[in-house]
């Protein structure tokens, strides 16, 4: 119970500084970090489909994980918030 309502409010506070700080539509850079799995990178791309999103991906050096970073351009805070909802059902996945 206590961590949904940390992520309510995490969300509620990004919302409040993406309409502050941005006017809509306009580019964001979303930044995960996965266990090195291509199953879970895949995941994270079929969240992103048809977005014409740029993907590009780094192994960590030990390679037991892989940074993902997607650049897109979003419509509204709403709809950045979605994509990190969407993503954050995938296991593993950790967004920055």
């Amino acid at each position: 119970m206590a961590d949904q309502k940390k992520t309510e409010e995490f969300y509620a506070r990004l919302k409040e500084q993406l309409e502050q700080y941005t006017s809509w539509p306009a580019p964001y850079l979303y930044k995960f970090i996965v266990p090195a799995s291509n199953e879970k990178i895949a995941e994270i791309e079929v969240i992103f489909d048809g977005l014409d999103a740029k993907i590009t991906t780094r192994d960590s050096s030990k390679g037991t994980y892989t940074s993902v970073s997607i650049s897109v351009d979003m419509e509204s805070p709403d709809a950045v918030i979605e994509k990190y909802l969407e993503v954050s059902n995938i296991e593993g996945v950790i967004s920055l």
